[in-house]
């Protein structure tokens, strides 16, 4: 018999699973631009300790192994910022991401008065574009991260929360 996956907030002992996890896991949109300076690949572990300590980071579970995680803070506006999403290769295209969506926007606008979700995807990530307009996103705009991948600006009210959930 099959373990199911959990989702739950992200402790201190998480962080260095949720940083080897990331780095597994962003591989793929790393060489999807020929960019492997992207954030998620060249962020410390001390970094996502801090992040875990500050932030709302969930993490999805199988059995002991942290198999996805995403972050989320609320920012000066009002709008909650979430990103590095991520879920085990393996796993992937069984709904672990919106789920760790889904607990991240309930907890951001629940307990921290989100009033919207933005997120920031490469232009060219279409998995991820599907996902995040599956789930209510729609492009507000565009930007360059850091690392200068042109990125798709997403948001969502945190009233539509309920009705995607």
């Amino acid at each position: 018999m099959g373990m199911s996956v959990t989702i739950s907030a992200a402790t201190e002992q998480d962080a260095e699973q949720i940083f080897r996890l990331q780095y597994l896991c962003f591989q793929g949109e790393a060489a999807l631009y020929g960019n492997y300076r992207i954030d998620p690949l060249v962020q410390t572990l001390d970094s996502v300790r801090e992040e875990v300590a500050r932030d709302c980071v969930f993490v999805a579970r199988l059995g002991d192994e942290v198999v996805g995680s995403v972050r989320g803070r609320v920012t000066e506006d009002g709008a909650a910022s979430i990103g590095k999403l991520c879920v085990h290769p393996r796993l992937q295209g069984h709904g672990i991401g919106a789920r760790l969506l889904r607990a991240a926007e309930s907890a951001l606008a629940g307990e921290r008065g989100a009033t919207r979700f933005r997120l920031h995807t490469g232009h060219r990530s279409e998995g991820n574009l599907r996902l995040y307009r599956r789930v209510g996103y729609e492009t507000v705009g565009t930007a360059r991260g850091a690392d200068g991948v042109p990125m798709v600006v997403l948001e969502k009210h945190a009233e539509e929360y309920a009705t995607t959930a």
